[in-house]
């Protein structure tokens, strides 16, 4: 029985101690009033300017701030600004849907919830999938800004994209004329300029967006120190010296002195897998321990300064310039390989030559026998075989004898007749 009765008992006091912390938290804090009437307009191409109307009824003793958010496509972007001015000053995507929110709050005072947010909403205009993307801009050795960019996946085949740009010194946006496509890619190039001494370049604003309202425009701000590329180093010159050789490249005349690095790769012999990388700030470079009996190879590329220029991009390599003659042992080794067989060959020629030559000059003699041989005994033979054969040869080798014999008896005969006379 001890135990429901200390149950029954403590239930009431837990509800009288929730009750007295709820009384306590509703008296000592209170929900702020919201701010009101608020809107945005475009100062520029694709800089939103929002403002709003401060609450009313808020004491004195509130340090009053404004909590300003964006959201994209129901994502916080995390960029909460505090701040007392009833003003906020941010890009514009219009590719996505866009909500601004504020609210108020009394900071350092803890007797005050913050204001439910107030919210206004930028939506996107034309088809989904038809704004363009990827776009790309490098600033060409302080000079020229280019930017590339791709058609939309659902944009037609003739859409007409136009860049326009904006930063802080010119009076309008401008719009860039000398645009051109080749195999799917978009490029557009225009003068972007600032004088050497300055420190600070302004953010730029590009809007891409075709002249039909179903091509969804895009905007994009740019930290043009981010995208410095400086131009190709020029005049690399190489010379011998005591100690080495001399490596000097031109400066470039848009950069200050003092904002770019170098790199230069020396290759021996033609070694293109092993290049040595040497480090410079100035526009030249001593290299000792050369081989007098190499050849090197130098090209040289230029890279911007971490405290001048927060870019990655470097500039493409200098021609190459090379200096020495290198030994070829190739050359070497074919002579070793091709002299003897030469000698080989001419050899082997020579000797057939010489015999046919002998052959030539001092024939062999011919044997009388083998002579006879050939022209009696294997004419008879010859003959002979065919004539068991055929008939016909028969008959002529008959004729033959005859007359072979006639003429043996004619010989006799006249041999005989100078005897009788004698007698």
């Amino acid at each position: 029985m001890a135990v429901p009765v200390a149950a029954s008992l403590l239930c009431p006091l837990l509800l009288a101690v929730c009750w007295v912390v709820a009384a306590g938290t509703a008296a000592g804090e209170k929900i702020l009033p919201s701010p009101s009437n608020l809107n945005y307009s475009f100062i520029h191409i694709c800089t939103l300017n929002w403002t709003w109307n401060p609450p009313e009824n808020i004491s004195s003793g509130c340090n009053l701030e404004y909590s300003s958010d964006i959201v994209i496509n129901g994502v916080p972007e995390d960029r909460r600004e505090w701040s007392k001015s009833r003003f906020r000053v941010t890009d514009a995507h219009l590719n996505e849907e866009m909500r601004l929110r504020v609210r108020s709050e009394c900071k350092n005072d803890n007797t005050s919830e913050p204001s439910s947010w107030v919210e206004t909403s930028l939506l996107p205009k034309g088809i989904p999938g038809t704004a363009a993307v990827d776009l790309s801009c490098v600033w060409h050795n302080l000079e020229y800004m280019a930017c590339t960019w791709r058609p939309g996946e659902n944009a037609s085949s003739d859409t007409n994209y136009t860049l326009f740009y904006w930063f802080d010194g010119l009076e309008n946006p401008t719009k860039c004329s000398n645009s051109s496509v080749g195999q799917g890619i978009f490029e557009c190039i225009f003068n972007f300029t600032f004088p050497k001494i300055t420190s600070t370049y302004p953010p730029i604003s590009i809007l891409i967006r075709d002249d039909s309202e179903e091509i969804r425009p895009v905007c994009a701000s740019k930290n043009p120190t981010t995208l410095v590329k400086p131009a190709t180093p020029r005049q690399l010159t190489l010379s011998k010296t005591n100690d080495g050789i001399d490596v000097k490249w031109s400066e470039s005349e848009t950069f200050p002195k003092t904002c770019l690095r170098y790199e230069v790769i020396k290759y021996c012999n033609g070694d293109l897998d092993n290049g040595e990388i040497i480090p410079s700030e100035v526009n030249s470079v001593p290299v000792a321990d050369i081989d007098a009996n190499s050849k090197y190879t130098f090209k040289v590329r230029a890279k911007p300064k971490r405290e001048c220029y927060n870019s990655d991009f470097h500039s493409d390599w200098s021609e190459e310039k090379s200096i020495g003659e290198k030994r070829d042992s190739t050359i070497y080794i074919v002579l070793i390989i091709t002299i003897p067989l030469i000698v080989a060959v001419s050899t082997i020629i020579l000797l057939v030559y010489l015999k046919r030559l002998k052959i030539l000059i001092l024939p062999p003699i011919p044997d009388p026998r083998e002579i006879l041989k050939r022209m009696f005994g294997d004419q008879n033979e010859d003959s002979q075989s065919p004539a068991k054969d055929d008939p016909m040869n028969a008959f002529d080798r008959l004729i033959i004898e005859e007359e072979i014999n006639s003429l043996i008896l004619t010989e006799t005969s006249e041999s005989t007749n100078p005897e009788k006379e004698n007698r």
